[in-house]
């Protein structure tokens, strides 16, 4: 009978199978469970594992994930968006027996690595195929990192079938698991084709123009109704196509604007909601490392160091926090449209760029800034684009084009302008006096924190750091509202508001977990 051992530490020079020895002296094989790095003693960082030891005559398994066929009858679900939710949500109904639609504005990943080659190496915008739009979402250029914070049964099963399609296998048991961006880039296209060979039609190139509604009253969406005043019958493509579907699952991203515009035309329930803005900061990679690591900085076991920094004034409530951390990676410029600069991070698998790189964004309140959330829904929406813009002016005024604004972090605290560090960015950097981007409370929020980082991490401010603008794409400001029962608009029956666009999620494994949530919703209606 195989036994679990929890906590079990194994010094960064020893041997895991040795200490099994001590624990089960017969044993015969062994599954990792778990493993993690604990560096919090200075002089002895080790390893941390969770360990299930089979006994003589047992041979480990992989875990099943046993898959109940539906008796869904209804019409074809319709799926838009092709990012972690809309794939997910596909992968579900057509292993439970369901055909289904899944429609993307941009196209699949090769046409995605061209035009996204194209802008960072000449500053050419591609508005289908960039880092937010195309097959597998903007997660397929953030390093394919797997962290989450949810609670989800579903966590398990997306980890199995990352691993099926070729991720490496130890996304099933360590503590920060990452595919790597160059890994995801050959894991998407392999789920597309058991998707198509198992009755999903992918639509590239596609993008939904309208929604088809019956019993619409018109009235307005601002919450006054309590049922809905709408119906979903289907969809209306670009191209003038027409689906009909009372079961559309609408997993448009972070990004898509002209979504929420579509919805709003709609009279679909739509709501403020708070999120997250800032900057990206940047150091060497083996500064991280000497600081989280000390005199075992270079030991090969380790690799790349990470961390997770959270600071929250007491006075004002207001949040500053890392996000999206990339050990050994890149800083990308994300943006969806002309005129405009976003910042985002990667890695790839390997994490063996000289850098380091995380976003340190503050939290805007909705209310506190922009009022009520459903009379001035579109407040935190305008406010990220305004500043991704003026993040452009930026970059213009210092005689850039294609660049992405960079500050070092010493001059942004003293509020003075000076040269631009060497950055990791395949855009380049041009030096542009980031302190003038944020509100100046965003601005003060982000100096105070950092100076509670570096007492906690001793050398985080430093002359070696830099900061890059603008991180605005943490999470969507605004949310398509769903009843928590139904999983459907409050305003419009058979419309399903899913991942990170409707407000839901806010990472690649969250949003994957929100598809299944409601693909099963579906398979079971």
């Amino acid at each position: 009978m195989s036994r679990v051992f929890h906590n079990v530490k194994v010094g960064l020079d020893d041997d895991l199978q040795e200490q099994l020895q001590w624990l089960a002296p017969n044993y015969s094989s062994y599954r990792v469970v778990r493993q993690s790095v604990d560096a919090r003693q200075r002089h002895s960082p080790h390893f941390v594992y969770s360990v299930e030891v089979f006994d003589q005559g047992e041979t480990p398994t992989r875990t099943a994930f046993k898959i109940e066929p539906s008796n869904y009858k209804g019409p074809t679900p319709l799926i838009i968006g092709a990012g972690p939710a809309g794939l997910f949500a596909a992968l579900r109904l057509v292993e439970r027996g369901i055909k289904c639609h899944l429609f993307e504005r941009g196209g699949d990943a090769v046409d995605r690595i061209k035009g996204i080659n194209k802008f960072w190496r000449y500053g050419v915008m591609d508005e289908r195929n960039n880092v937010c739009y195309g097959e597998g979402g903007a997660g397929l250029y953030s390093d394919g990192k797997l962290i989450t914070r949810i609670k989800s049964e579903h966590i398990p099963y997306v980890m199995n079938r990352l691993v099926q399609f070729g991720a490496p296998e130890e996304i099933e048991y360590v503590s920060n698991p990452h595919v790597g961006s160059d890994r995801i880039r050959r894991v998407i296209p392999k789920m597309r084709e058991f998707l198509i060979k198992n009755g999903c039609t992918i639509h590239f190139n596609t993008k939904i123009s309208e929604l088809i509604i019956g019993k619409n009253s018109g009235a307005a969406s601002d919450g006054s109704t309590a049922e809905p005043i709408g119906e979903i019958e289907g969809v209306v493509t670009e191209h003038g196509e027409r689906f009909m579907s009372n079961k559309v699952i609408l997993a448009t991203g972070h990004s898509a604007e002209d979504v929420f515009e579509m919805l709003e035309r709609n009279n679909v329930y739509i709501e403020g909601k708070s999120f997250a803005l800032g900057l990206r900061i940047e150091h060497p990679q083996e500064q991280i490392n000497k600081i989280q690591y000390r005199e075992h900085f270079a030991h090969p076991k380790l690799g790349a160091a990470n961390y997770k920094l959270a600071h929250t004034d007491k006075d004002s409530n207001i949040g500053v926090y890392s996000f999206c951390m990339c050990p050994g990676g890149y800083v990308l410029s994300s943006g969806t449209e002309q005129n405009s600069v976003v910042c985002n991070g990667m890695s790839n698998y390997k994490r063996n760029s000289p850098f380091a790189n995380a976003a340190i964004v503050v939290t805007v309140d909705h209310e506190k800034m922009f009022g009520d959330p459903v009379k001035n829904k579109w407040g935190g929406l305008e406010f990220r684009r305004k500043t991704e813009q003026d993040a452009f002016k930026m970059v213009q005024a210092a005689g850039g084009t294609k660049e992405i604004p960079a500050q070092r972090l010493v001059d942004f605290m003293k509020r003075k302008s000076g040269p631009a560090l060497a950055s990791s960015s395949p855009s380049h950097v041009v030096a542009t006096p980031l302190h003038d981007l944020l509100p100046k409370d965003m601005g003060r929020s982000i100096v105070d924190a950092m100076e509670k980082f570096s007492n906690w991490m001793s050398g985080f401010v430093s002359d070696s750091a830099q900061l890059h603008g603008v991180e605005s794409r943490t999470s969507c400001p605004v949310r398509v509202t769903r009843d928590p029962v139904t999983l459907q608009s409050l305003s419009h029956k058979g419309l399903f508001p899913c991942g990170e666009g409707a407000g839901y999620a806010g990472g690649i494994t969250s949003a994957a977990c929100d598809g299944i949530k409601i693909a099963d919703l579906i398979c079971e209606s």
